[in-house]
C-alpha cells in the first residue's frame, strides 16, 4: 500500500475512534436514542437523492434496519452514556470475534485452533477491562455495548446477504427506514426531546454533523475506494487502529481513566482481533460498518 493511501486509511480508523468521544460530547445534549434518530435523518437525506437500490434490496434491508436502528444502536449510544468513551471503544470491538463466530455457524467457515484462541484472548481481554473496580456501578452499560456489539455481529451477517448494493446506498436507504424506529423507540422511552433542540449547542449540533457527514460520508468516501483498490489483508489489519484512537482520543480530550487493567484488556482484545483478522474470511471485509 502506497504511503498516501496508508495515511488515508489511518485518518479514516482516527475517524472512528473518535467517533466514541464525538458521541459523548453529542450525548450530553441530546437522549441516546433521539440523537441517532437525527443522525439518520441527515444521513438519509444526504444520500438519498444520489443513490438508488433494486427493489429486491427493500426487504432485507429494512430487516437490517430492525437489527440496527432496534437494537444495536439503542443499545451502543444508551450504553455509551453511562461508561467513558475509551473503555467504550475497546468494549465495542467485541464484535469482531462475535462476527467470527457467526460466520463458523452460518457460512460454515472454518474456524481454526488460531482464530478461535484470537476470540478467547478478545474476550478475556474485555473481561479484564469489565472487572475493573471502577466499572462497578456500570456494568450495566458495558454489558449493552457487549449486547451491540452482537447485535452489530449479526447485522454483519445480514449485509452479506445483500446483493447489487453498495455501500453508500446501503447506508443511506438502511438510514431511512432506522430513523422511524429510532423515533418511536425515542417518544416511547425518553424525554426533553424539544427542549434538547431548542437547547442545543454548537458542540450537540457539531456532534450529530461529524457523525452523520465526518463518519458516515467522508470516512467511507475514502474507506470504499481503499477496499476496491486492494486486498482484505491489506485493509482489515487498519481496523486494528480504531480503539487505539478511542482509547486516545478518551484519555486526551475527556480526561478518561487510563488505568493497568484498561491497558492489559485492551491489549488482549486487540491482539485477539489481530488474530481474527488475519484470518478472517473474506466474505465479511467488504461491507461491514462501523458499530458507532
Amino acid at each position: 500500500m502506497s504511503l498516501r493511501d496508508s495515511l488515508l486509511a489511518l485518518l479514516v480508523m482516527a475517524t472512528w475512534g473518535l467517533n466514541f468521544v464525538v458521541a459523548k460530547w453529542g450525548l450530553a445534549e441530546f437522549p441516546p436514542l433521539f440523537i441517532m434518530a437525527l443522525r439518520f435523518v441527515a444521513v438519509a437525506a444526504l444520500i438519498l437523492p444520489f443513490k438508488r437500490i433494486p427493489w429486491s434490496a427493500v426487504r432485507p434491508i429494512a430487516i437490517l434496519s430492525v437489527t440496527l436502528g432496534t437494537v444495536h444502536f439503542p443499545l451502543m449510544f444508551t450504553g455509551l452514556n453511562g461508561i467513558d468513551a475509551a473503555t467504550a471503544s475497546l468494549a465495542a470491538q467485541a464484535q469482531v470475534p462475535f462476527s467470527s463466530l457467526l460466520a463458523a455457524l452460518v457460512f460454515k467457515d472454518k474456524l481454526g485452533w488460531r482464530r478461535a484462541a484470537g476470540m478467547a484472548a478478545a474476550f478475556a481481554g474485555v473481561m479484564v477491562i469489565a472487572g475493573e473496580p471502577r466499572l462497578s456501578g456500570s456494568l450495566l452499560s458495558l454489558f449493552m455495548i457487549l449486547g451491540a456489539s452482537f447485535a452489530f455481529a449479526v447485522a454483519s451477517i445480514q449485509m452479506k446477504l445483500i446483493v447489487g448494493v453498495d455501500g453508500f446506498a446501503l447506508n443511506g436507504w438502511m438510514a431511512l427506514f432506522a430513523a422511524p424506529q429510532l423515533l418511536l423507540l425515542s417518544f416511547l422511552f425518553e424525554e426533553g426531546q424539544m427542549a434538547a433542540l431548542t437547547d442545543a449547542t454548537l458542540w450537540g449540533w457539531g456532534a450529530i454533523a461529524y457523525m452523520a457527514v465526518g463518519v458516515t460520508i467522508g470516512a467511507y468516501g475514502m474507506w470504499y475506494p481503499l477496499l476496491r483498490k486492494y486486498s482484505v489483508n491489506q485493509t482489515m489489519p487498519f481496523l486494528l487502529t480504531v480503539p487505539v484512537f478511542g482509547v486516545l482520543a478518551g484519555v486526551l480530550l475527556m480526561d478518561d481513566p487510563f488505568t493497568l487493567r484498561l491497558v492489559l484488556g485492551g491489549l488482549l482484545t486487540v491482539g485477539g482481533m489481530a488474530v481474527i483478522v488475519k484470518r478472517r474470511p473474506t466474505t465479511l471485509a467488504e461491507k461491514v460498518t462501523n458499530p458507532t
